[in-house]
């Protein structure tokens, strides 16, 4: 991998930023609204700050659909998704030792099941996977420069509506930080295998079904 290093950092932070924002707005209980805004925001800053050197994946979930989309080596993306895995780990564990609090952890509502979450997960990951594709992916979007607006709006959105529900993670990293620091594993499937389909199906429809035809 060239520029390794500066790659493997920019995923490392990026996800660093998205999950500290996150976890400090749940415990802060800034509500759903300061939520959205958090994890919107701290994906956009990221994109803008890092964008150029990595890709600013900032999300297993979104690695491996451009990994089976032959964007990156498989080889590469194993190592993105290990940076992405520690940075999310280190917010967690720097958010506990700042506040001796442990919180953050996404987790579905009382009144819905596994299956339920897991749903809202594919959903909202399919949503955002999809406008990653279109404004960062495929260069010839209108908002290539700009890509971190519209992705962190698409984040917003998603959490807006399905966060009461299940989190709205969208990204294995997000949940496995906290979740690793929390001792908390429950429901793994939804915010693991959640977030796989949705990016992975948004991938290849867009790629077959989306994308304009070259000149």
């Amino acid at each position: 991998m060239k520029d390794a290093p500066a790659r493997l950092l920019s995923e490392f932070l990026g996800v660093f930023f998205l999950c500290l924002a996150g976890i400090g707005a749940i415990t802060n209980q800034a509500g759903l609204t300061g939520i959205a805004l958090a994890h919107g925001l701290a994906i956009f800053v990221a994109i803008c700050a890092f964008g150029h050197i990595s890709g600013a994946h900032f999300n297993p979930a979104v690695t491996t659909a451009l990994a089976l989309t032959k964007r990156i080596a498989p080889v590469d993306a194993l190592a993105y998704i290990a940076a992405q895995l520690v940075g999310g780990i280190a917010a967690a564990a720097l958010w506990q030792s700042m506040t001796n609090q442990w919180q953050g952890v996404p987790a579905i509502a009382g009144n819905v099941t596994v299956t339920q979450g897991l749903l809202a997960e594919i959903v909202t990951t399919f949503m955002l996977m999809i406008v990653i594709m279109g404004v960062a992916v495929d260069k010839r979007g209108s908002f290539a420069i700009i890509a971190g607006l519209p992705i962190g709006m698409a984040i917003t959105a998603d959490i807006f509506f399905a966060g009461p529900i299940s989190g709205a993670a969208m990204n294995p990293a997000r949940w496995f930080g906290p979740a690793l620091i929390n001792g908390d594993l429950t429901n793994a499937v939804v915010w693991i295998v959640g977030p796989l389909v949705g990016a992975i199906a948004a991938a290849f429809v867009y790629d077959i079904i989306v994308k304009p035809a070259r000149d």
